[in-house]
């Protein structure tokens, strides 16, 4: 089996995937592409599941707006590299507001599901997306202790490059203010000169 066909059937299963009670189903999953940049966002929006791919609201929008800055169309990215994330279905909404953070069990539960792709794809470059997905790969007090700057980390027991961005909700303001609007527009111009990033796009 080539690592396409593999990166196919892994979704395949993945999108039956029931295992944890209080997530709203369904799975939202990127593409199977084979691919050296491997993006890891946090959790799906309650919009997302409908719409069928992930980071295709609001955040998306931002997101791509992000890339699109440095060269790369949002087609494009879905097109040729991985997106994956911490949890792959949606929470569900937190009591105060605002969608809930999933559970420890509940990253544990989807961690297999990321462990699988990371052994298929080998990625030379790894984008976590907000606080939770660089933290299951960084050690991050503070954003600003991490984005900006290019790091070397292991992920699934294999050495890589890791090069985190802020969560583009609308939401937030860590984006669109100092020092994270500097430290953001620092992490894009490392993204469009990473060696993997340039041979992809």
């Amino acid at each position: 089996m080539n690592k396409t066909t593999a990166l196919e059937d892994l979704k395949r299963h993945l999108m039956k995937c029931r295992l944890c009670a209080e997530m709203v189903p369904p799975v939202v999953a990127g593409e199977a592409v084979r691919s050296k940049i491997f993006l890891v966002g946090q959790a799906p929006g309650p919009r997302e599941g409908s719409l069928g791919r992930p980071f295709a609201w609001t955040a998306g929008k931002t997101l791509f707006r992000w890339f699109d800055g440095i060269g790369v169309d949002e087609s494009t990215f879905r097109a040729r590299a991985h997106m994956a994330a911490v949890a792959r279905c949606f929470p569900g909404k937190a009591k105060g507001g605002g969608d809930r953070v999933p559970s420890r069990s509940e990253i544990e539960a989807c961690r297999p599901w990321m462990e699988q792709e990371a052994t298929l794809q080998r990625p030379e470059l790894v984008i976590p997306v907000g606080g939770l997905a660089i933290r299951q790969i960084l050690d991050a007090p503070r954003l600003a202790d991490v984005i900006g700057s290019e790091h070397r980390c292991t992920f699934f027991g294999r050495e890589t490059t890791c090069i985190p961005l802020p969560h583009p909700s609308g939401a937030s303001t860590w984006h669109r203010t100092e020092p994270g609007r500097t430290l953001l527009d620092r992490a894009l111009k490392l993204l469009a000169r990473h060696p993997a990033w340039r041979r992809t796009f």
